[in-house]
């Protein structure tokens, strides 16, 4: 079969599944993402998670703890209250975990090109620990992950082992880094219109920061555009948050 009917095989094949995720359906924040890729001809997504907060109850005696041996105690794919998490730890039998889970995409691309185009817009974004596969059929899937991610133990064996003002301090933490994520999904939609639409003028790609009238900026933007003329999405100034991603654990968990 040849290689782009086979592509569009693949693609309403899996558009056509029934959403088999905890959910059952595409999150908000993220559902423009998705429908701007699937509606390209050459991308669709096989999985989206557009971050969350979740409450986890471990296997006490499983060091692993694995996703099939878990109970949710609280999940939400926005900003939290201290007192959401304070009452799913009342239901806690096991080793309770809190963490932050930031935005992940699994992308199937019609050609390695295609990958590597979204690979340099998501790496551009902040996704800094996204990465290209290509498999034995020919399947070549790219996977957008950022590594800005949280994960605390909180009890063990159903006794909580924290204060209430530690509490608070790491569901303030995990939403500001909700706040950030949520900024990243934006940037990585208007960088993908424009790399998809280089049409379309690529100053929304800039981040507020960048758009400050700085001569400090200016210096660095003219550099940049001197060693990378094709990527207005490259253009950036890391954020506090964006400089502390590789001292921060993986994603392992998804929807």
């Amino acid at each position: 079969m040849e290689e782009g009917n086979l592509f569009k095989q693949w693609k309403k094949q899996c558009l056509n599944k029934l959403d088999l995720s905890k959910k059952g359906s595409i999150d908000r924040d993220i559902s423009h993402v998705v429908s701007l890729l699937n509606d390209s001809d050459y991308y669709f997504t096989t999985s989206s998670c557009s971050g969350r907060i979740i409450l986890i109850d471990g296997v006490s005696d499983c060091t692993d703890v694995q996703k099939q041996n878990c109970s949710w105690l609280f999940v939400t794919h926005e900003k939290c209250q201290k007192e959401d998490v304070i009452t799913a730890l009342e239901k806690s039998s096991g080793d309770a975990v809190f963490k932050f889970e930031p935005c992940v995409l699994h992308v199937q691309c019609r050609q390695l090109e295609n990958a590597q185009l979204l690979h340099s817009v998501a790496i551009n974004s902040g996704f800094r620990n996204s990465g290209v596969t290509v498999g034995k059929k020919g399947k070549t899937i790219m996977a957008v992950r950022s590594t800005h991610c949280l994960e605390v133990p909180l009890s063990r064996r159903g006794r909580v082992l924290v204060s209430e003002e530690y509490i608070e301090f790491i569901v303030e933490t995990a939403n500001n880094k909700m706040e950030e994520n949520l900024k990243r999904i934006e940037r990585f939609y208007d960088c993908l219109r424009a790399a998809l639409d280089p049409e379309q003028v690529n100053k929304s790609c800039l981040t507020e920061e960048q758009t400050q009238k700085k001569p400090v900026y200016r210096r660095r933007r003219k550099r940049a555009e001197r060693e990378r003329p094709d990527s207005d999405c490259g253009l950036q100034n890391q954020s506090e948050n964006e400089q502390q991603d590789d001292l921060d654990s993986e994603l392992t968990l998804f929807n």
